[in-house]
C-alpha cells in the first residue's frame, strides 16, 4: 500500500507546507483625481471647511461669513453672516446646532443646522479662536485660542463659556475621539496635546519634532492613530494611547489640513503651498504608503470629506503676482471657488 505522501515530505519543507497563507494586502482604491470646481466668487480669505453627512451641506468658512453648500445640487443654499475673522465651523447633529469661531471678535456664532439661522452669539472666548470642535463625550464645545495659548470651554445648553484650559503653546486643529480625549497640535513648539475633555485639564504633551509647525490633525479612532501634517513636507503618525512615534510620510508643501477615510484605509493632505493632494494609504496600523499626489491648485491648503462618495472639498482661489503686507500673495477677485476631488 503506498504510504500517504504527508510520510514521504522532508520535515522542513512539510512545516512550510502546513504553515497558514498570508491574507493578501489590502489594495487601495483607485487614486482620485480634480473632478470639477464650484466657482463661488465674492471677497474674503478663508480656512476651514466643515461637512454635514445628514443634511448634505458644506460649510465654507469665508472671512466674515460662513457659505452654505449643497454638494448634491452643486449651488450654495445659505450665509451665516456676522462671524467676523472666521476660522472653522463645529457640527453637533445631536443638538441641530453649528458653532462657528469668529477669530477678530473672541466669540462663537451658535446657528440652527435645519434653518441655518443665528441663534446666539456667545463672548468672552480667548484671543482668536480658531479650531473648534463639539466633543461627543462632554457635550461642550471647545475653541482653540491662537492668541491666547488656550483652549475655551462651552456649554450648548447654556451658550456660554463655562471654563478655560492653558495650553504649551499656539493651538491648531484639533479632533476627539468621542471617549473623552481631544488631541490638539501645537504649531510653535511641535508638539500634540492630549485632553481629558470631561475634566477640562492636559493629560499629555507629545513631541512631535522633527515634524514642524504642524497644522492639520486627524484620527483613526478604531486603531488609534493620529496623523499631524507638518510645513517641512512631513505627515507624523503618532500612537493615539501613548503619543509614541509610529511612522513619518512624505507629503506636499504647505499642508493646512488632513483628513482620514476609515471606510478605504486613505489619509489625504491638502498642500496649498504645492497645489497638490498628498493620498496616504494606512496598510495597516503601522505601515503607510503613498499612493498618489493630485494636481490641486496653489492656495488649496483646507479640506472636508464626504464619507458617502468618498469625495473631498478644497477651498481655493488664483494667487496674484504681488503680495500684501503680511506676506501673502494677493486673491485674484472672484477666482474663489471650491474644488472637488474624487473618483469619476
Amino acid at each position: 500500500m503506498p504510504r500517504p505522501i504527508r510520510k514521504l515530505l522532508p520535515a522542513a519543507l512539510l512545516a512550510l507546507v502546513m504553515l497558514p497563507q498570508a491574507a493578501p494586502a489590502a489594495t487601495p482604491a483607485p487614486a482620485p483625481r480634480l473632478l470639477s470646481r464650484l466657482a463661488l466668487r465674492g471677497p474674503g480669505g478663508w480656512d476651514y471647511l466643515a461637512f454635514d453627512a445628514p443634511s448634505r451641506h458644506l460649510f465654507v468658512s469665508r472671512g466674515d461669513r460662513v457659505l452654505v453648500i449643497d454638494v448634491d445640487a452643486g449651488k450654495q443654499v445659505g450665509t451665516i453672516a456676522g462671524t467676523a475673522g472666521v476660522h472653522g465651523i463645529a457640527l453637533a447633529d445631536d443638538l441641530q446646532r453649528g458653532f462657528v469661531s469668529d477669530g477678530k471678535i473672541a466669540s462663537v456664532t451658535v446657528f440652527d443646522l435645519a434653518s441655518l439661522k443665528t441663534v446666539a452669539t456667545i463672548a468672552g472666548t480667548g484671543q482668536n479662536p480658531d479650531a473648534i470642535l463639539y466633543d461627543g463625550a462632554s457635550h461642550h464645545v471647545l475653541t482653540f485660542n491662537g492668541g491666547s495659548a488656550s483652549a475655551s470651554v462651552i456649554d450648548p445648553a447654556k451658550n456660554a463659556v463655562i471654563g478655560s484650559i492653558a495650553l504649551p503653546g499656539k493651538p491648531e486643529f484639533a479632533v476627539a475621539d468621542g471617549a473623552g480625549h481631544v488631541y490638539v497640535n501645537i504649531e510653535d513648539k511641535s508638539e500634540l496635546v492630549q485632553l481629558d475633555s470631561l475634566r477640562d485639564k492636559v493629560l499629555q504633551v507629545w513631541p512631535l519634532a522633527p515634524c514642524a509647525s504642524p497644522s492639520g490633525l486627524a484620527l483613526d479612532n478604531p486603531h488609534h492613530r493620529l496623523f499631524a501634517v507638518c510645513d517641512n513636507r512631513t505627515m507624523a503618525v503618532l500612537d493615539a494611547l501613548d503619543g509614541h512615534r509610529v511612522a513619518e510620510v512624505p507629503i506636499g508643501e504647505g499642508p493646512d489640513a488632513v483628513v482620514f477615510d476609515p471606510a478605504e484605509a486613505m489619509i489625504y493632505s491638502a498642500n496649498g503651498g504645492s497645489g497638490t493632494l498628498t493620498a496616504v494609504h494606512e496598510d495597516d496600523p503601522d505601515h503607510y504608503r503613498v499612493t498618489a499626489t493630485v494636481p490641486t491648485q496653489a492656495s488649496a491648503r483646507t479640506l472636508a470629506l464626504d464619507p458617502k462618495l468618498h469625495r473631498l472639498y478644497l477651498s481655493a482661489a488664483r494667487l496674484g503676482a504681488t503680495r500684501q503686507a503680511n506676506g501673502r500673495r494677493t486673491i485674484e477677485p472672484d477666482s474663489f471657488g471650491i474644488l472637488i476631488v474624487g473618483r469619476p
